[in-house]
């Protein structure tokens, strides 16, 4: 039976995957640093393994490593899911604001994927998928440290491509574009949500599931000739050029 770890697997697309997976049949383990929505989290993926930690420091990821090996011994698929967003003016943004989104939306996912990559490379090869952001594709403003670090991340998913396909290891990224979960739709005004829709060709947001059913395509055997790719998973927002509400039919 195949097995994957999600992090950042507590809520939002990196639940979302879980649930699918598991309804897939994969074996699955869930990391997170936030324990209490964890544990909920949890209830709803029966015989999953719950690692509560921080894919930014080295000690949790070595102690993953050693439960995922424990539990399962081996792994077909790793899913760098956990992520920060920190939003504002460039001048406002200090460099501790930008080293908590460095830390957890870059150094997690070099760390988890290099502390793995024995593991998915002993069965002839799992594979990794890093979930970007559109705003690591397009820049937009009050996102100086998460565009960046988004950025990053998709040049870290073809280095890691590039290395990791010599032992077999498929490693893919995946970019949402706008998504409809509790936060957003709470945050969001309806001047805010008519813009995005002005933006995006299929005229409105994604959802959770949407996101986390190209991610496990990418993790699937479907996509096993697919590698050092960027999805965006955005209704077509990458595509679009400058919105204009003047023009909105």
């Amino acid at each position: 039976m195949k097995t994957a770890l999600i992090t950042g697997a507590a809520r939002g697309i990196g639940l979302a995957t879980a649930r699918g997976l598991h309804e897939a049949g994969w074996q699955v383990a869930v990391m997170d640093w936030d324990g209490p929505e964890l544990a909920k989290a949890a209830d709803l993926l029966p015989e999953a393994l719950v690692i509560e930690g921080d894919v930014s420091k080295p000690q949790d990821v070595a102690a993953a490593v050693a439960e995922v090996t424990e539990r399962f011994g081996r792994l077909d698929g790793l899913v760098n899911n956990a992520g920060v967003a920190d939003f504002g003016p460039i001048r406002d943004t200090t460099f501790e604001r930008w080293r908590r989104v460095m830390e957890t939306n870059l150094d997690g996912p070099f760390l988890m994927t290099q502390g793995f990559t024995d593991l998915l490379a002993a069965d002839g090869g799992g594979a990794v998928v890093n979930i970007t952001s559109i705003s690591g594709l397009r820049a937009s403003t009050l996102r100086v440290a998460y565009g960046t670090s988004k950025a990053a991340l998709a040049q870290l998913t073809l280095q890691q491509a590039v290395e990791l396909g010599e032992l077999g290891i498929r490693v893919n990224g995946v970019a949402p574009g706008p998504v409809a979960t509790k936060l957003a739709m709470a945050v969001h005004s309806p001047e805010i949500i008519a813009a995005y829709h002005d933006a995006l060709p299929l005229n409105r947001y994604g959802s959770e599931d949407e996101i986390a059913a190209a991610i496990n395509f990418l993790l699937s055997d479907k996509a096993s000739f697919i590698t050092g790719q960027i999805l965006a998973a955005d209704g077509g927002f990458e595509a679009t050029g400058i919105g204009l509400p003047a023009l909105r039919s």
